[in-house]
């Protein structure tokens, strides 16, 4: 089971943070939805906010658009505060909500063009931009209302509707909720694109794979509260299990060769433990990434690969990582 590998991208200016979150909370009578979150989001990146239902994510992202106030606390986009700055906010931000929010009485294109000129683009502009971005999502030329749409359908245009002004700064809540996994790779594509426009986007999700695959950095949520936050890679290497490398030998005499070998080079390809399982299996446990792997592939097996009957990798994940902060599996 490998996760994909993270986007790597440099941030080193201190002074770029687009968005500065200062002990923000909100609580519903006795529950604290969201207690005493600090984060800074830099202009640019790609920044998750990784937890499961109920975590706080929804009521996080709520009060980052200032649709609800907080309890206490406060948070600026753009220098511009969510308890005062309201009126400038709105202009910078787009909003894809976890919860659907389309006209079902509109078609697609009507739905991308109502929003467009909300936001005083020309009709000729909104037309050629909603033609342009629903292409893109496989949706162009839908005549029937959206009422008619499946729900992955629908979801796909509520993106869009998000884009369709350009934001500098893009809200993402659960995007790819309820998507088969043909419609959620075509989200994902999109959303690496978007990167490249140097569109600040913030990920509200619980799936494990996404927020490995597209964040350059991530914040794991859990009952309100921030309990981890960096790269997918330092998140694993700080909270992470080890990777963990089952080969499976035709004899007990090739076990016995390849194990000495990887003796050997343990030092140098980082690895925890050697071991036997059974008489022909061998279990290797390693930190770091694939270039230990590597390291231990060519050193210690490839000599040795004729007599090998069957081999397994299991690399470690953001699932460990929340396993390990918090002592259960995240579920969506």
């Amino acid at each position: 089971m490998s996760s994909i590998g993270a986007n790597k991208k440099n941030f080193e200016d201190k002074d770029s943070y687009i968005i500065e979150i200062q002990q923000l909370k909100k609580h519903f009578k006795e529950i604290k939805a969201v207690d005493g979150v600090s984060l800074k989001i830099r202009k640019g990146e790609l920044f998750s906010i990784l937890g499961p239902n109920g975590a706080g994510k929804t009521t996080l992202v709520r009060m980052l658009c200032t649709i609800l106030t907080p309890t206490s606390g406060d948070a600026t986009i753009k220098g511009h505060s969510i308890l005062r700055g309201k009126k400038e906010i709105v202009k910078l931000i787009g909003v894809c909500p976890q919860d659907i929010v389309i006209y079902d009485v509109l078609r697609a294109e009507e739905n991308v063009e109502f929003v467009a000129r909300m936001h005083n683009i020309t009709h000729k502009d909104a037309k050629e931009k909603a033609k342009l971005l629903l292409d893109k999502f496989g949706i162009v030329g839908r005549k029937d209302r959206s009422k008619h749409f499946s729900g992955g359908m629908k979801r796909r245009l509520n993106l869009v509707m998000a884009l369709v002004f350009d934001p500098e700064i893009l809200f993402l809540d659960e995007p790819t909720a309820g998507l088969d996994p043909q419609a959620r790779r075509l989200v994902w594509d999109f959303i690496r694109d978007l990167k490249k426009k140097d569109i600040t986007i913030i990920l509200m999700t619980h799936d494990m794979v996404e927020a490995d695959s597209l964040s350059d950095r991530i914040a794991i949520l859990d009952h309100g509260k921030v309990i981890a936050q960096g790269t997918p890679t330092e998140l694993k290497e700080k909270y992470g299990s080890d990777n963990v490398l089952q080969i499976s030998f035709m004899e007990q005499e090739d076990l016995k060769v390849v194990k000495n070998s990887m003796e050997r080079i343990s030092i140098v390809a980082n690895c925890k433990e050697i071991s036997s399982k059974g008489k022909n299996t061998l279990l290797i446990s390693f930190q770091g990434g694939l270039k230990n792997l590597v390291q231990i592939l060519q050193h210690g097996i490839i000599e040795n690969i004729n007599e090998v009957e069957n081999m397994k990798f299991r690399q470690n994940s953001l699932e460990d990582v929340f396993l390990n902060l918090t002592g259960r599996r995240l579920r969506g």
